[in-house]
């Protein structure tokens, strides 16, 4: 299959992907587009999952690639990159599952897990065979995490109980397992658990009446002495800098999702603006048109090149904190805008589903707030560049 660049790549970044990544891209594009995408306005607006893309998703390898014990071939955090922006282009909620599934739960298991617990868990959900969720956002605790976090786990000899509640946890109405973020009663310490979703004590309960992402099962998590063996327990993970390192890496994967969503809307109005007559002529050949479509190009152009060199130092191993703060700050802000643009260009047809735009306007709301809000990204960055913590 002949590797195609998307015209919204107007830079021509996707060069830098080997053969074989680009043959991957292909291979997950066609998919999407052929099997996934008729299906997502319909389920959308039905609050549904598809679970039937878990499998194909582990067929296409999907899921094994960020890891090293399961990826079947060397691949660059670039190509990840654009993995999760075809993914996000087509659907952000499908690009979301796929964030928490494989860049949350498997990568808290790798950063944070021991070479017994990687070996045990991270090929059966390579596979698909299990699907992951992870809780560490509280009911009243979201940008406070480091310090606010109220589930505790309290150790009875080899074992934990969790007590506590988790909110908006993607994926958690039918994950397998999911990794649970508590303080330790004893030291005070932010630990990860393992937690089999049939353990006695462990509720889910599907959050209803979202207008953002609404095929990602989000659920209410509520832990009543829940009993997890010492074995569970992520044994690299000490402190909330253990959580930091996991979400370090999904940052910059979020802001490739938000470059993806922005295409996605920008595709829907190009389409449509080229197809809708008025005044006896296709409106984008009016110059208002043109100058919405053009900005909302330029958004995902610059957007595009922030998050390529995110994932370039990542490969070379400097990529910090602040680096992944401002992609994801910045990204998603030019989303907002993208979106609306694109929203506008289709007048009234702009909130409606069959068109599409209407979709990738609503989600962006979400990737806008989550993994990290603005404000808190903008001082993690501010931070670094003013040398003054201005969080409180």
């Amino acid at each position: 299959m002949t590797f195609e660049p998307l015209a919204s790549d107007f830079f021509g970044y996707s060069a830098q992907l080997s053969d074989q990544e680009k043959e991957s891209i292909m291979a997950l594009r066609s998919y999407l587009e052929t099997e996934v995408k008729p299906l997502v306005n319909g389920l959308w607006e039905r609050a549904e999952f598809p679970h039937q893309i878990v499998k194909k998703l582990a067929e296409l390898d999907v899921y094994r690639f960020g890891w090293e014990s399961t990826k079947p071939f060397e691949n660059s955090a670039v190509f990840r990159g654009f993995v999760a922006l075809e993914l996000a282009r087509i659907d952000a909620s499908v690009a979301t599952h796929v964030g928490v599934h494989n860049g949350l739960a498997m990568g808290s298991v790798n950063v944070a897990g021991s070479d017994e617990q990687r070996a045990e868990w991270l090929p059966k959900m390579a596979s698909g065979e299990i699907v992951g969720a992870f809780g560490l956002t509280e009911p009243d605790s979201g940008s406070d995490s480091a310090q606010g976090l109220r589930t505790v786990a309290t150790r009875d000899g080899d074992d934990w109980i969790l007590n506590g509640s988790k909110r908006w946890i993607g994926n958690a109405t039918f994950s397998d397992i999911t990794i649970i973020w508590a303080k330790s009663a004893e030291d005070g310490q932010v630990k990860g658990f393992i937690v089999k979703t049939d353990t006695p004590g462990y509720t889910a309960t599907k959050i209803e009446g979202k207008q953002s992402l609404r095929i990602v099962q989000n659920a209410d998590i509520t832990l009543e002495n829940v009993r997890v063996p010492e074995s569970m327990r992520l044994q690299n993970a000490n402190s909330f800098r253990d959580t930091a390192s996991v979400l370090r890496l999904t940052r910059a994967e979020v802001a490739w999702a938000a470059v993806g969503n922005s295409i996605g809307a920008y595709e829907a109005a190009l389409r449509y603006t080229k197809q809708r007559v008025q005044f006896g002529k296709p409106i984008a050949s009016h110059q208002l048109v043109q100058d919405l479509l053009v900005k909302s190009l330029g958004n995902i152009t610059s957007s595009l090149g922030m998050v390529v060199q995110v994932s370039r130092m990542l490969d070379e191993g400097v990529q910090r904190d602040e680096h992944s703060a401002l992609a994801k700050a910045f990204a998603t802000a030019r989303m907002r805008e993208t979106v609306a643009w694109c929203r506008e260009a289709l007048g009234g047809n702009g909130i409606v589903l069959e068109y599409d735009v209407a979709r990738h306007f609503a989600d962006a709301e979400a990737l806008y707030s989550y993994e990290g809000t603005r404000e808190m990204n903008t001082l993690i960055v501010g931070r670094t560049i003013t040398g003054f913590a201005a969080f409180v």
